[in-house]
C-alpha cells in the first residue's frame, strides 16, 4: 500500500441522527420481529450469553491494573501495592525499547528508557520484576509482541530457577503480530516470519506450559487506531482465523490448541454497541471454530476475553470526568460477560498513572462487584429487543468483512495490501470530522466546557537518572558474562530460525545464558529481515 499524497479521502454518508458510537442506525424502538438468531443458554453453543452457564456467580472477573514504569524494582513495588489492594492478577507494561527489541544500553533507546512501561532488556531484570511474587498462585498478562518470545522465555526461566512447575504458570502473552501490523505499528520482522513466531509459540505452550494462553488476539488496538466497532470485531476474528490456520497448517489439532486461545477487546463509549460487540463475538468464534476448522469440543469453541477501557476516549481537559467514562464502560465489560478486566486511571491523558489514580480505578471494578448487585444473574440484558437486534446487526457486518479478507487469500494477504489499515484509516477520518463538525459531543472537549482548560492534577514523575542507571548496570552484566556460552545461545537461536524447528526452546536456553532483548532480536533482523510500513514503501 504505498503513500499517495493525491489520494482524496472518500465521501462519507451522512451520520444517522439517531445512530451508535460507529455510526450504526438505531429504530426509536425495538420488538420481537426485530430479533433474529436465539441466543440460547449461558455456557451452551455458540455461547452468545456468556462461556460459563454460571458465568460471575461461580467466579467473579479476574481485576487486573495495567502497570510498568522506571526499573524492574519500580514496578515491582507497583505490583505489590495493586496485589495488596485486591488485584486479582497482573499485567505487564514494557517500555518502547523493550517492545522494539533494543536493550537500554542502546542508542535507540536514549529518551525511552522505563518512560511508558518497564526496562526489561535481560532475565536478570525479569527477576527482580517478579521478586517475591508466586508465580503459581498470580496470573500474569504481558503486553509485549514483536518481542514477546523473548519476555516469555525469561518468564519460564524464573519460574525455573524458583523450582515453579511449568505446568502450573497461568497467564497470558499479547503476542499478535497481527494486529501490530494493522494498527499498533511495532514489529521488528515482516508478517510471514512474524506469523511463524507466534505459531511457535502456540506449539511450545500448548505441549509445555499448557495454562499458559500464547496469544492474545487484540482488536483493543485497532479501536484505538479509529476503527468502528464493527470493523475491531472483524478484523480481530480475522486475525483469530489466520493463527488458528497456520496452527492447524503445523499440524497441531484445534481441539489441543483452541483452549489457549484469547482475545482482548476495547470498551467505548457506546454502551449497548459494546456489549452487542462482544456478545457477537463470542457467537461468531464458536461458529469459525466449529464450522470452519472442526473443532469438537466447546473448549476450543469458546471465546475467552479480557477487556480494557478505551485509552483515547479520556480526556486531558476536565480529567475527573474520565472516572465516569471509565465506570459506565467497566460496567459494560461486566454486562457483556468478559473474563478480566482492566480499568484506566483518570490521569492517563496526562502521564502514567499515579498510586492514586490506580487506586480509584481498581475500586471502580470492585465497586462494580460488590455493590451494583450486577453479578448475581447471568447475562441480565439479555433478551432485551434493542440489544439482540444490534449483536445481530454487528455480526452480518463483520461477517461481510470476513468474506471480502477471505476473498483476497486470508488477513495475511489483506495486510500485505493495506486493506485493514486503509479501513481503519478512512474510520477515523469519518469520525474525526463528525466530531469536528459537533456531530458527536465529548464533554469538557467540545461540549460543557466550564472555561478553564485543564484541572490541576498530580501526575506520575519518572525518576530522570532511571536510564543511566539501567544503561551502566546492563553493560556491566554483560561484561561480565562467559562470552563464549552468549555466542553458542545466539548461534543457537540463528540455526533454527534458518531450519524452521521451533524457536522457543533456543531462545530460553539463550536467556538461561543471559542473552538479551536485544541481541536476540538482532538474530532476528539478521535471519529475517526488517519489515517497513507499506504505506511509506
Amino acid at each position: 500500500m504505498a503513500s499517495d499524497p493525491a489520494r482524496k479521502q472518500p465521501q462519507q454518508p451522512a451520520r444517522p441522527e439517531h445512530s451508535t458510537l460507529s455510526g450504526l442506525e438505531l429504530k426509536e424502538v425495538y420488538g420481537p420481529a426485530d430479533v433474529g438468531e436465539d441466543g440460547g443458554s449461558p455456557g451452551e453453543y455458540p455461547f452468545t450469553r456468556g462461556v460459563y452457564p454460571n458465568m460471575y456467580r461461580g467466579r467473579r472477573w479476574t481485576m487486573r491494573q495495567f502497570a510498568g514504569f522506571g526499573n524492574a524494582g519500580d514496578t515491582n513495588e507497583r505490583f505489590k501495592y495493586l496485589l495488596a489492594e485486591g488485584t486479582s492478577g497482573l499485567s505487564t507494561a514494557f517500555d518502547m525499547p523493550t517492545l522494539m527489541g533494543y536493550d537500554a544500553d542502546s542508542p535507540r533507546a536514549l529518551g525511552e528508557v522505563g518512560r511508558e512501561g518497564v526496562a526489561v532488556s535481560t532475565v536478570e531484570d525479569m527477576e527482580v520484576l517478579f521478586d517475591g511474587i508466586p508465580l503459581e498462585e498470580v496470573t500474569t498478562s504481558m503486553t509485549v509482541n514483536c518481542t514477546a518470545s523473548i519476555l516469555l522465555a525469561m518468564y519460564l526461566v524464573v519460574a525455573e530457577r524458583r523450582g515453579c512447575d511449568w505446568r502450573k504458570i497461568s497467564g497470558t502473552i499479547q503476542n499478535d503480530m497481527f494486529k501490530e501490523f494493522i494498527a499498533q505499528k511495532e514489529w521488528i520482522c515482516p508478517p510471514e516470519p512474524s506469523l511463524r513466531v507466534v505459531t511457535d509459540m502456540v506449539e511450545f505452550c500448548t505441549k509445555e506450559v499448557p495454562r499458559w494462553h500464547p496469544v492474545s488476539i487484540s482488536g483493543y488496538h485497532i479501536r484505538e487506531a479509529g476503527s468502528t466497532a464493527v470493523q475491531e470485531l472483524a478484523f480481530t476474528l480475522a486475525d483469530g482465523i489466520g493463527y488458528v490456520q497456520a496452527a492447524v497448517e503445523r499440524g497441531l489439532d484445534a481441539d489441543e490448541f483452541g483452549p489457549r486461545l484469547s482475545f482482548f477487546f476495547n470498551v467505548h463509549n457506546d454502551f449497548l454497541e459494546e456489549i452487542a460487540k462482544i456478545r457477537a463475538a463470542r457467537r461468531m468464534w464458536a461458529k469459525i471454530m466449529r464450522e470452519r476448522f472442526g473443532a469438537k469440543t466447546d473448549r476450543a469453541c469458546l471465546l475467552r476475553t479480557h477487556a480494557q477501557t478505551s485509552g483515547v476516549s479520556l480526556t486531558a481537559q476536565q480529567p475527573v470526568n474520565n472516572v465516569v467514562r471509565v465506570t459506565v464502560q467497566a460496567l459494560a465489560a461486566v454486562l457483556a460477560g468478559v473474563q478480566s478486566l482492566h480499568t484506566n486511571s483518570l490521569d492517563e491523558t496526562h502521564s502514567l498513572p499515579t498510586e492514586e489514580a490506580v487506586t480509584v480505578a481498581l475500586r471502580t471494578q470492585q465497586i462494580l462487584a460488590e455493590e451494583t448487585g450486577v453479578t448475581g444473574t447471568v447475562d441480565p440484558l439479555g433478551g432485551s429487543y434493542a440489544l439482540e437486534a444490534l449483536t445481530d446487526r454487528m455480526e452480518a457486518e463483520a461477517w461481510e468483512y470476513i468474506e471480502k479478507i477471505d476473498e483476497m487469500g486470508g488477513i495475511l494477504r489483506a495486510i500485505e495490501l493495506g486493506y485493514p489499515q486503509q479501513e481503519i484509516a478512512d474510520a477515523a477520518y469519518a469520525f474525526q470530522q463528525a466530531s469536528d463538525a459537533g456531530e458527536y459531543v465529548t464533554v469538557g472537549v467540545n461540549g460543557y466546557r466550564s472555561g478553564e482548560e485543564g484541572t490541576s492534577i498530580d501526575t506520575l514523575k519518572i525518576d530522570t537518572m532511571i536510564e543511566e542507571r539501567q544503561s551502566k548496570a546492563l553493560v556491566t552484566l554483560k561484561a561480565g558474562r562467559d562470552a563464549e556460552s552468549v555466542v553458542e545461545g545466539l548461534d543457537g537461536i540463528r540455526r533454527a530460525a534458518r531450519s524452521g524447528e521451533n524457536l522457543m526452546p533456543p531462545i530460553i536456553e539463550a536467556v538461561r545464558r543471559s542473552c538479551s532483548v536485544g541481541e536476540i532480536s538482532d538474530v532476528f533482523r539478521e535471519v529475517f529481515g526488517v519489515y517497513g510500513d507499506p504505506a511509506w514503501v
